[in-house]
C-alpha cells in the first residue's frame, strides 16, 4: 500500500512540473516565443487587357509598347506586379473585340484598356466588366455610356482645327479648301470637320468647296482626292481629318502639285510624303501615350484608390514639319521596331 501511495504522488507531481512547463513555453514573458512558419509577403498583382482596335495598324502597335513600358514602371515604383494581356483582333472587329472583353472579365482581369471600333456594340460588354469590378479606360475612341471610368486621347474637334490652322498658315491666310474625311456616319470625324469648319471661319480669304467622304481605304482616298482635284483646280488646300490616302504609295500624284496638304496621323508612310514635300505638316495623336497613359490611370486606380482628374483627359498634338520630321521618324524605331524612314 505504501508503495502504491508513493507511486501515485509521483505520478501527480510530475504531471504538475509537465503542466507548469507548458504554460512557462506559452507565455510571452518565458521560453521560445513560436515560429513563423509564412513565406515571404506575395507582391499585389494586377493584370490589365489592352484591346486595341486591329494588330496591323502600327499606332496600335506603339500604344502595346507604351501600356507594356508602363508596366514595367509602375511595377519597378511599387514593387508590385503588373501585367499586360493583349487582346486584340487582327483586323479591325467590333464584335471580336466584345467578346475579347468578355474573356478578359471572365478571366478576372483587374482593369481593360480599349480602343472602341464600335461604342454601341461594346457598351454592354463594358458595362458587364464595369458591374463586375473591373476598371475600364477608353483611348484614341470613346464609348461614354458604357460606365468607363474615363477616357485619354484627343479632343476631335481640336484636331480638327488644329489640321486647319497649319493649312492656313501654309496657304497665307488665303485659299480654296476641301476637306477629306472617311466615313460619314463616324462620329469622331464628324467633330474634327466641325472643327476645320471653325478654324477656317477665322479666315475670311479662305472658303471650304466642300467635304468629300469615301470608303476608308488609301485607295479609295486616293481616288478621290485625285478625282476631286482634277474635277475642281481652283482648289489650293487639302485639309485631311484622316491620314487615309497617305498609306500607299503615289497617292497625291496630280494633287501635290497644286495644292498644300495637311493631314493627322504622322505614321512611317506618311512621313515620306512630307520628306518629299508633298504634304506640308503632319498632326500627331499620342499613340505610345495610349497605351501608357491608360495602364498608368488604371493602376493608380487599382492600387492608390486614385481616381483620374477628370473624365474626358485630352493629349496635346505633335506637329511634324519638314524642320524636326527625322527627330519625330525615330520615335517609331522605339515604338514598333521599325524606322520611320
Amino acid at each position: 500500500m505504501r508503495l502504491t501511495r508513493f507511486l501515485s504522488i509521483a505520478f501527480a507531481t510530475a504531471a504538475a512540473i509537465g503542466i507548469a512547463a507548458c504554460d512557462n513555453n506559452s507565455s510571452s514573458t518565458g521560453g521560445s516565443p513560436p515560429k513563423n512558419t509564412a513565406g515571404p509577403k506575395q507582391k499585389e498583382h494586377y493584370v490589365i487587357g489592352l484591346v486595341a482596335k486591329s494588330q496591323v495598324n502600327p499606332v496600335f502597335q506603339a500604344a502595346r509598347v507604351g501600356a507594356e513600358d508602363a508596366a514595367r514602371d509602375l511595377s519597378a515604383k511599387y514593387d508590385i506586379e503588373v501585367e499586360i494581356r493583349w487582346q486584340t483582333p487582327a483586323q479591325e472587329d467590333a464584335q471580336q473585340q466584345a467578346q475579347y472583353v468578355e474573356q478578359l472579365k471572365a478571366s478576372g482581369v483587374n482593369g481593360i484598356a480599349i480602343s472602341c471600333i464600335d461604342a454601341n456594340l461594346l457598351n454592354g460588354a463594358l458595362k458587364d466588366a464595369v458591374d463586375n469590378g473591373t476598371v475600364v479606360m477608353t483611348f484614341d475612341s470613346d464609348a461614354p455610356n458604357s460606365g468607363r471610368m474615363a477616357y485619354y486621347g484627343v479632343d476631335d474637334k481640336a484636331a480638327g482645327a488644329a489640321v486647319m490652322k497649319a493649312l492656313a498658315e501654309q496657304l497665307g491666310g488665303k485659299g480654296v479648301v476641301a476637306v477629306l474625311a472617311g466615313n460619314q456616319a463616324a462620329t469622331n470625324l464628324q467633330n474634327r470637320v466641325a472643327g476645320v469648319r471653325a478654324e477656317a471661319a477665322k479666315y475670311p480669304e479662305i472658303s471650304i468647296i466642300d467635304v468629300y467622304y469615301h470608303p476608308e481605304t488609301a485607295n479609295d482616298a486616293a481616288a478621290k482626292m485625285q478625282q476631286v482635284q482634277n474635277a475642281n483646280p481652283q482648289i489650293t488646300g487639302w485639309a485631311l481629318v484622316g491620314g487615309w490616302p497617305l498609306y500607299t504609295d503615289n497617292a497625291l500624284d496630280g494633287v501635290y502639285e497644286h495644292a498644300r496638304v495637311v493631314s493627322l496621323d504622322p505614321l512611317p508612310l506618311p512621313l515620306q510624303y512630307l520628306k518629299k514635300g508633298q504634304v506640308q505638316v503632319l498632326i500627331g495623336q499620342p499613340y505610345y501615350g495610349w497605351g501608357y497613359e491608360s495602364v498608368q490611370y488604371i493602376v493608380e486606380k487599382l492600387h492608390n484608390a486614385q481616381n483620374p482628374p477628370s473624365e474626358m483627359i485630352y493629349a496635346d498634338f505633335d506637329v511634324v514639319t519638314s524642320g524636326n520630321v527625322d527627330e519625330y521618324s525615330a520615335n517609331w524605331a522605339k515604338w514598333t521596331g521599325k524606322s520611320g524612314g
